[in-house]
Order: structure tokens, then sequence, then C-alpha cells
């Protein structure tokens, strides 16, 4: 193992993805018992998602789910990447995570997101437009500011006020200028489009302002990394989420995740095709030693101090099995 692999952090954002077949409520608890493996084999930090009205994916409520896996792991970092900030009142975030921070302390991230609702109909449902992003950074400091016991209100928001929970921004759109701005760590991807990242990155690093939060800046780049025994294994795991994001782009639906041989069988129209073998492209897959080879080339491009692995795919038992593979990259 390279010393650039050995001193990077490895974690984990497992989304709770449905599959055909399977009721949502097995997706959640597959993620607890997820976080509980990967707990054992080292990985830093285990991270839920927050999706509303989405077939594919059962993790609605992130700070519940993440309650879950905390109570059900002793040392792994347990965080949300992340809670979409423009979907709730900030001092009601705040009052969650002071919980979670109070219940299993030294143990809680909170991963801060600017989306919000997905279709027009979930944003009607949840009180909110689609202009709810645009003031992040405002939103972004109030949170804070209900730790900090600084709001303008005089209300406390308890148990949180006096609390440190580590904040992260997930980079979507301006979410890189904000994170440095606010002097916060940057969660940023996917690995498919590395210029991009890398870009965002650069901005981030030469606009940061340090801050109590953090005083230097720190990156975690994410994204698909499928590790098997052989490159062609490696591959089938990423089929089913590629088809998956491909019916979304073109059925406007994010539906569950099907086998990957189902999804070889099936018929598509040239512009699925198109999605379908872009969803493919770009990713982090093949055995120990390639995907070894792949991190190092990316943290020698992008100098992250995490790297945060948010693989999908509809075999769980490869999913882990995948997991296991990479902790043997890191920890050799």
């Amino acid at each position: 193992m390279s010393s650039l692999i050995a001193s990077t952090r490895f974690s984990v954002l497992d989304r709770s993805r449905t599959r055909e077949g399977h009721p949502p409520a097995e997706a959640l608890r597959d993620t607890v018992r997820l976080a509980r493996e990967v707990e054992s084999l080292g990985y830093h930090r285990f991270w839920v998602s927050e999706h509303h009205g989405v077939p594919g994916v059962a993790g609605s409520a992130p700070t519940v789910l993440a309650a879950a896996v905390a109570a059900a792991t002793s040392t792994i970092r347990v965080g949300t990447g992340g809670v979409m900030l423009p979907n709730h009142q900030p001092l009601v975030v705040a009052e969650q995570f002071g919980v979670l921070e109070s219940l299993y302390p030294g143990r809680i991230d909170m991963g801060l997101g600017r989306s919000v609702g997905f279709t027009d109909g979930v944003r009607k449902a949840l009180g909110r437009d689609k202009h709810a992003a645009a003031d992040f950074a405002g939103q972004l400091a109030e949170l804070l500011g209900w730790f900090d016991g600084t709001s303008p209100t005089g209300v406390r928001a308890r148990p949180a006020e006096g609390l440190r929970v580590p904040p992260f921004v997930l980079a979507v759109n301006e979410g890189a200028a904000v994170a440095a701005e606010a002097g916060l760590p940057l969660v940023i991807g996917d690995l498919r489009d590395r210029e991009k990242t890398r870009r965002g990155i650069d901005g981030y690093r030469a606009a940061f302002r340090p801050s109590p939060w953090a005083r230097t800046p720190y990156v975690i780049v994410s994204g698909t990394i499928a590790v098997a025994p052989t490159p062609e294994e490696a591959h089938r795991l990423l089929i089913p989420e590629a088809w998956s994001m491909a019916h979304a782009r073109t059925h406007g639906t994010f539906p569950p995740l099907p086998p990957a041989e189902r999804v070889e069988s099936l018929p598509m129209t040239a512009r699925e095709r198109g999605f379908y073998e872009s969803g493919l492209a770009g990713h982090l897959a093949g055995t120990e030693d390639q995907v070894a080879d792949a991190l190092e080339t990316l943290l020698e491009e992008t100098g992250a101090q995490e790297v945060l692995v948010t693989t999908s795919t509809y075999d769980r038992d490869a999913l882990l099995d995948s997991h296991r593979r990479l902790a043997r990259v890191f920890t050799a």
C-alpha cells in the first residue's frame, strides 16, 4: 500500500436503496447491518442520505436512521450525507443533531446539502419551492448559530446549544463556495467528472476562510468504488445503479434496483442505452490492485484527505465483499 492511501481516511455512504422483490423496510435494516460490518473493517464514518417520495430509496429521515445506526455500532462516526437544509427549519435540524450528539457523544457528523425536493409535488408537500436553496449560506449560518447560542430570536436550541457537532457541506452547484466562505469541510463528487471536481476543490481551497469549525480546508471526495475478484465482476456491481439512473433520466422516476442479469436482458432505446452506458463509465472499478492504482491517481490529483464510498448495487453480499476488498487496500 502506498503512503498516500495509508494516510487517507475511507468512509461509506449507504443510500438505503430499495431492491426489486424486497420491501423498503429491508433496505433500512440492510443499512444498519452494513454499518456494523464496515465498522469492523476499519472505515472512519458511516453516513446515510435524505430522499423524499423516491421509490428507489427508503432513507427519507436521515437523522432517525443515523440514530439506529449509532445504536447498532460503537466506534465508527455516524452522520448524514446529507440533511438537505432547504427542506427544513434550521432550529429543528439543530435540535435533532443535538439529540444525536447527546446520545452518542463524539461520534456524530452533520453533513448538509443544499438540494430541495426533487419534483414539484415533493416540494409542495414539503412546503418549499424550487428557489428554497437560494439562501443556503444564510440557512447554514442560522443552523450553526443555534449551536453557538447566537440566535437573535432569544430562543435556545436544546440540547444543541454548546455542543460541537462537526458540519460538512455537500458540494452541489454553489456548495463548494459556501463551504469555503463558512470555513467548513467539503464533500465533493462524483468521480466521473474529474476535471469539474478538481476545479471545485481548487476554488474551495483558494477561498477558504478559517472558522471555529475548521482551521484549514478539509476535502472528502465521494463516488462509486467497486472491488471484486475480476474486472468483469466489479463491472457487474455497477449495472443495477446505472440502469436505474438511465430509467430516471428517461422516465422521470427513480426505481428500485433490479438484478444485473435482468438489466442485461432488457431492450433499451438508443437514448436509454446512452444514459446507461454513461452511468457505467468513470467509476473506480476492478480488482484490488487496479482500484489501488486508480485511488493513488485520484488522491494525487485532488489532494483529498478522505474518500467517501457511495456504491449502490442489487447484490448486498457482493457490495459487502467490495467494501471488504477495499478495506484490504487501505489497511494492507
